[in-house]
């Protein structure tokens, strides 16, 4: 098996340089880099991670928790936060959380036993206690799409209440007053606060806060559409619709349409999230955006600045969404 001080030689350079190259880290001229990465090919040589980390207490391995695997948000957050880190030649270990608190404790547990050297943890069951505790610890970790005021340094997150205000207040500066909200999960600090934003929008507007026009989904499209037909059956003056998510807002799209009823000239819908596939629906969705790959990167980033004393610019204050208008909202019809 070919050695570092071999591959020093063929490339006639000397083994810290090998050593930035495999790693990544300092400034290597690119030929140089190309002779060292040429030699490491000829002669068949396979950095030693294990004996490396042993010598540097460092396993270049990052561990990233979300609740779940599939969804286009989810996706939208890891993968830029993979590719920096992969470009870093730091390896991601991802595992799902599952929205319940065992499974977070558990993968977090699991990923802090495998040496993981820091954790990008976007949580929904574990209380604040559990993660203030992790700090005072001197876990190296940084939280998504979450705020908690105690560990603010380790958050990177949105305004979801102001993001929530905006989106029902662009229904009611349409002169909307009977609107239906869908929400999210009650559990779920993200819903929570995009429900108080929704609460908010009305106090402003003087429409009175009613809870027979607040429907339980969660999250996921069925729930949009199945709420939206109680919706339709049961308070036949909604004028509008606002959905905490836009998987719930493509739900509530087809139930109306189901009905045999117009979008927005029967009833508008707005959504949250501004996933992808908001810009293709029919009619195209308006919905709260915000950049969801914002969040990964600016984990990685921190992580690299943090825990690898990269020289590397991070932001952690919080988002806040703005509108981006369509075709599914408009003046209520008589």
């Amino acid at each position: 098996m070919a050695t570092i001080k071999q591959v020093s030689e063929l490339a006639g350079v000397s083994l810290a340089t090998v050593s930035r190259v495999i790693n990544n880290t300092g400034q290597v001229k690119p030929h140089t880099k190309e002779r060292v990465e040429k030699a490491m090919k000829d002669l068949d040589y396979r950095p030693n991670y294990i004996a490396q980390s042993l010598a540097s207490n460092k396993s270049n391995t990052i561990g990233y928790v979300v609740p779940e695997l599939h969804g286009a948000f989810f996706g939208a957050m890891i993968s830029p936060a993979e590719k920096i880190l992969r470009n870093a030649s730091k390896h991601v270990i991802i595992s799902a959380g599952h929205s319940r608190e065992e499974d977070e404790m558990s993968a977090i547990e699991s990923l802090r036993d495998r040496r993981c050297d820091a954790l990008i943890l976007h949580l929904e069951a574990v209380s604040d206690d559990y993660l203030v505790k992790l700090a005072k610890e001197k876990v190296m970790f940084i939280v998504v799409n979450r705020y908690i005021p105690e560990i603010a340094e380790h958050c990177i997150s949105i305004d979801n209440i102001k993001g929530a205000e905006i989106a029902t207040s662009a229904l009611t500066d349409l002169g909307h007053k009977y609107i239906a909200y869908i929400s999210g999960p009650k559990e779920k600090d993200d819903a929570v606060d995009r429900l108080e934003g929704h609460k908010n929008a009305l106090e402003k507007a003087g429409i009175p806060f009613d809870t027979s026009l607040i429907f339980p989904g969660n999250f996921q499209a069925h729930s949009g559409y199945e709420q939206t037909l109680k919706i339709l059956s049961d308070k036949p003056e909604v004028t509008a619709i606002v959905c905490a998510n836009d998987e719930m807002a493509y739900g509530a799209l087809g139930a109306i349409r189901e009905k045999g009823l117009s979008i927005p000239e029967d009833v508008s819908v707005i959504g949250f999230d501004d996933v992808e596939f908001s810009q293709f629906t029919y009619p195209r969705l308006t919905t709260m955006h915000y950049a969801k790959h914002t969040l990964g990167e600016q984990a990685a980033r921190w992580v690299l600045a943090n825990v690898y004393n990269q020289e590397i610019n991070y932001n952690t204050d919080r988002i806040v969404p703005h509108l981006v208008t369509r075709d599914s909202i408009s003046e209520p019809h008589a």
